[in-house]
């Protein structure tokens, strides 16, 4: 998007858009970077609120539309000094009661992976009326910016998504890697970059094999995206050496050899396709899934 100020609404015929009433606190996702990526309802609610508290994956650009409002910073990086998720639910309980229209702006899916079941729940818990917004999340559009499908019909039909880390900044120990590793054709991982070597250790030992495509995507839908392509094998030495830094996002199965053929932002840069039939189906797309 080249224009900082985006449309108004109002401009817009056809559709009535809801109305931010003081009180209220609306749960918002802004997708995974790319302010271009923002639904209209998220727009509607930054030209709308009196406050917005956002997290550290927002992109100053979006915050920009919201001039009017109050910006406070709730972001939670891990390794780093962040605010306690208590005190940021209790936030926003407060200043709704002071009558301030709150605008809770959170990357990607305020509902995947990104606590904001816990927060709406706390607000309504204290009688505070919500709103939820849903945002398209980094394990999607992050890798469709990456020319990678979270499904292919010639690929999989199941996909799994994980956090590769709990409250605690560990690998979750609650989760059953040999039943993932069975169970899912495609495995996407939010958050897991800094335990790579312990995922992919967790996922070879439950039999997914060493030369399984991964791709890591750094920063993604943003100007700085990087992407990494390795096997499950290599995934952590190859992390290692890359000097990539998180957010990214981990994509494990073969769905990952896409790229080869859909990497679309290299195309537009002048590129080649590498691989015009990256799964070897010998036929052209359009008969290769057959109905």
């Amino acid at each position: 998007m080249t224009d900082s100020h985006p449309p108004s609404l109002l401009s817009l015929p056809g559709t009535q858009w809801p109305r931010m009433e003081p009180g209220w606190v609306w749960l918002c996702g802004a997708g995974p970077g790319d302010p271009g990526l923002l639904t209209l309802h998220a727009l509607n609610a930054l030209q709308q609120a009196d406050v917005v508290i956002y997290d550290a994956l927002v992109q100053d650009c979006i915050l920009d539309w919201a001039p009017q409002a109050r910006h406070i910073y709730a972001g939670k990086r891990g390794g780093k000094p962040s605010a306690k998720q208590r005190d940021i639910s209790l936030q926003l309980v407060d200043l709704a009661r002071e009558g301030k229209r709150v605008l809770r702006l959170k990357g990607g899916d305020p509902f995947v992976f990104g606590r904001g079941g816990e927060e709406a729940q706390t607000l309504v818990q204290h009688g505070v009326p919500i709103r939820i917004i849903p945002g398209i999340s980094a394990g999607i559009g992050g890798l469709a910016y990456a020319g990678i499908p979270v499904t292919h019909r010639d690929v999989n039909q199941s996909v799994t998504f994980v956090t590769g880390h709990d409250q605690s900044g560990l690998t979750p120990s609650s989760l059953n890697w040999q039943a993932i590793a069975q169970g899912s054709q495609v495995i996407v991982i939010y958050m897991g970059m800094k335990h790579a070597g312990q995922i992919s250790a967790a996922l070879l030992d439950a039999g997914r094999p060493a030369d399984e495509p991964c791709a890591v995507v750094s920063s993604a839908t943003t100007p700085d995206q990087r992407v990494l392509e390795t096997t499950l094998g290599q995934l952590a030495a190859d992390i290692d050496s890359s000097g990539f830094e998180p957010p990214a996002i981990l994509c494990i199965g073969r769905s990952v050899l896409m790229r080869q053929v859909l990497d679309w932002q290299g195309m537009m840069a002048g590129a080649a396709p590498r691989d015009l039939d990256p799964l070897g189906r010998g036929l052209p797309a359009e008969t290769a899934c057959g109905g």
